[in-house]
């Protein structure tokens, strides 16, 4: 029953383990291409969203915010802000109502001091995000 180790199996084992890692790896790679969803909403790419993901950016929104699961969990998912809120005036409203100044105990949002061209970008830009095929997330209308 006790049989040696020999290079010719070992070789085998690591011919034959290459060989089914690989064939799991082309097996996944087709599910994730079956599964991936259709950019259905590049058409709204335009400038004003082109300078929202700029003032995004600028002013390291993803420091706090998380954008589809991305980002900081300091502060909530943005993701789907639009649908939450319901239009871009009420994010507007929303981003110029913030402090000026922190509430003692509690956290709060900066207020930026945006133009009302970078306002109307920063909404536009999240009304482009909520309409992103996220299959599902965030979880919960919160956020």
């Amino acid at each position: 029953m006790a049989q040696a180790f020999t290079k010719a199996m070992a070789r085998n084992i690591f011919y034959g383990g290459t060989v089914f890692f690989f064939l799991v790896l082309l097996a996944l790679t087709f599910q994730t291409h079956r599964e991936w969803p259709e950019l259905d909403n590049r058409q709204a790419i335009n400038d004003v969203v082109t300078l929202g993901k700029k003032v995004w950016e600028d002013n390291n929104c993803v420091g706090c915010h998380s954008l589809l699961g991305e980002g900081a969990y300091f502060a909530p998912e943005l993701g789907n802000v639009y649908t939450r809120l319901g239009s871009v005036e009420a994010i507007k409203g929303f981003i110029m109502s913030r402090p000026k100044e922190g509430i003692p105990g509690r956290r709060s949002m900066p207020q930026f001091n945006l133009s009302e061209e970078e306002l109307t970008a920063i909404a536009e830009f999240l009304k482009y995000v909520a309409g992103i095929n996220t299959a599902g997330w965030p979880p919960n209308i919160k956020g």
